[in-house]
């Protein structure tokens, strides 16, 4: 309790600070070079996205088009993180196997666009060509309307489904339930490059009566209902890639505090939520609480939040539609105070909604932008082991510089992705967050033009799991790459040569992984003889091969591609 005290002292003295710095004085600090910066973008109703109904090939072009002019406002802002809507209510932006067609995309529920057209499919392209992550959003207990398509859907599978004022809703205590979300989670992390599941009302609805204290209907039960469909979904996306973040949306405070109270509406004893239980247990990757208040029903219930985290992220969940006259009485001191505060304990920002930001609402896409005055990465993934492979320069050199002053830098590895520092200063300090000039990169060729020939770069590759290598400088010797783990290993398809670098790590085991992160095997360093390493039952393919010591210290000894000859 007391240091819950001095935490929470300590965010209200950081409070009163920041609430006399003006934001000139406060981007004179170092930027983060890891910040989640994330907006909601909501498809429901097509309240931020589609204005337009795909019904057409002329009308699916123009919906594409407005979907990219909000990444591209986002882009500017530096924003990183887009959560957009994929599962509505019971009902889709893609082509499902498992659930109708949501109307928002052609105006007609369980009507697909046509053309060959993937509204999610197009949204995971274009996020990702800008180097933003894309998390689906997945609204979980709530199916809408009672004569919705979607809902008139599940009742015909036989779920235990209650009517509201506010809606038809999934029974958690329903055992089909868990299951069942799961499978649709399961549907778009195998179908899409997904980098993230974002759980919206994963929780009990506010009409939902009372626990009876009948037949097991008891509030421990109750979360422990909503536990088991978080842990199915965990289950089923880790199982297919372990690298997808999962996260969920709870309610902004997580309970009653000591000295400050929730005001009857909380996560764990009103909606059953056990959201921090669900980041201690590693259920949960992120959580973006929708703390929607002010005061000190925002601030001690954030100082909650983080010192509750078990080392993963938090991300606050911002009110930003209370910017809107029509939606509440905020001002837009309001708002960046939060975001002071909240960048000062390292947690990242969430606006909630994509239009507020975008219609610059009393300002605050504008502030957004100078908030965000450089480009950052989201956070790596808490508890994984990096299978990154370090760059190496082409022909010994990152950087060819031209007589019209442009510049190619060029470099291989087997990341995923890579991200490209520049500074006028030598080496570069690739930590440094104005330093980061393009993040999650797909290439290994970049052309920039008018470069000034003080400028020097460096390349750091980066795994699904968000971990970097060290930096390939511009100026590294050639004696020096010839080190780099990058170089492929020997084999003959049927045993791999390990390095003599092996020798030195002290090896207790060595573990073969695919390009994604995915351990496809595990060897006891005792049973390996004369260096050699059995691959015989790979298929074809690329590798990454790493070292555990005795010590539980792991290295990177290299790739190596699996090729036999056609028979």
């Amino acid at each position: 309790m007391k240091k819950f005290f001095l935490f929470t002292l300590l965010c209200v003295i950081t409070i009163t600070t920041q609430a006399q710095t003006n934001l000139s004085d406060y981007l004179t600090k170092r930027m983060p070079k890891r910040e989640t910066r994330a907006v909601w973008l909501t498809t429901l109703a097509s309240l931020d996205w589609p204005k337009i109904y795909a019904r057409s090939e002329e009308s699916i072009e123009q919906q594409k088009q407005e979907l990219i002019d909000i990444l591209d406002k986002y882009q500017k802002a530096n924003i990183n993180t887009v959560l957009l809507q994929a599962r509505v209510r019971a009902a889709t932006i893609y082509p499902s196997d498992i659930e109708p067609w949501d109307q928002c995309i052609t105006g007609v529920e369980g009507r697909a666009p046509g053309y060959g057209y993937d509204p999610l499919g197009f949204a995971v392209e274009e996020c990702h060509k800008r180097g933003m992550e894309i998390h689906a959003w997945i609204a979980t207990i709530p199916v809408g309307a009672k004569n919705s398509l979607g809902c008139r859907t599940l009742m015909k599978k036989g779920f235990r489904i209650r009517n509201f004022s506010t809606g038809s809703y999934l029974d958690p205590a329903d055992p089909g339930v868990a299951p069942y979300l799961a499978s649709i989670c399961g549907e778009i992390v195998r179908k899409y490059d997904v980098d993230g599941i974002n759980l919206d009302y994963i929780r009990y609805p506010d009409g939902w009566p009372r626990p009876s204290y009948r037949d097991g209907d008891t509030p421990d039960q109750r979360r422990s209902n909503i536990t088991a469909i978080v842990r199915a979904i965990h289950d089923e996306v880790k199982a297919i890639k372990p690298w997808v973040k999962m996260s969920c949306s709870p309610i902004g405070k997580h309970a009653d505090l000591s000295r400050y109270s929730s005001k009857n509406f909380n996560a764990h004893d009103r909606v059953s939520q056990e959201a921090q239980e669900w980041m201690r247990l590693g259920l949960m990757d992120q959580l973006y609480p929708m703390q929607y208040f002010r005061g000190d029903n925002y601030y001690p219930f954030l100082a909650d939040w983080v010192e509750n985290a078990y080392k993963r992220e938090i991300v606050t969940g911002l009110g930003t539609y209370f910017l809107d006259p029509r939606e509440g009485n905020w001002t837009l001191g309001d708002l960046t105070r939060q975001m002071y505060v909240s960048r000062d304990l390292g947690v990242g920002h969430a606006h909630f909604r994509s239009y507020f930001l975008t219609a610059n609402k009393q300002g605050v896409y504008d502030f957004e932008k100078q908030f965000n005055a450089t480009l950052s990465l989201p956070h790596k993934m808490q508890g994984v082991v990096s299978t990154a492979t370090m760059p190496y320069a082409v022909n010994s050199s990152l950087v060819e510089r031209r007589e019209d002053k442009s510049v190619i830098l060029r470099w291989k590895a087997v990341t995923p992705y890579y991200n490209i520092y520049a500074s006028y200063t030598y080496p570069v300090d690739t930590e440094d967050a104005r330093n980061l000039l393009f993040a999650r990169y797909t290439g290994q060729t970049l052309q920039l033009k008018n470069v000034n020939p003080n400028l020097y770069f460096a390349v750091r590759g980066m795994d699904r799991y968000g971990l970097e290598t060290p930096a390939l400088q511009e100026n590294m010797k050639s004696s020096t790459l010839s080190k780099s783990p990058a170089t492929l290993l020997a084999n003959d398809g049927n045993t791999l040569t390990l390095p003599a670098a092996a020798k030195l790590t002290d090896a207790d085991r060595y573990v073969i992984l695919s390009l994604q992160g995915v351990i496809l095997r595990i060897v006891n360093a005792k049973s390996v003889r004369n260096n050699q390493l059995y691959i015989g039952s790979l298929s074809d393919g690329m590798y990454s091969l790493k070292v555990y010591n005795h010590k539980k210290k792991s290295f990177m000894l290299g790739s190596f591609m699996v090729k036999r000859a056609s028979k």
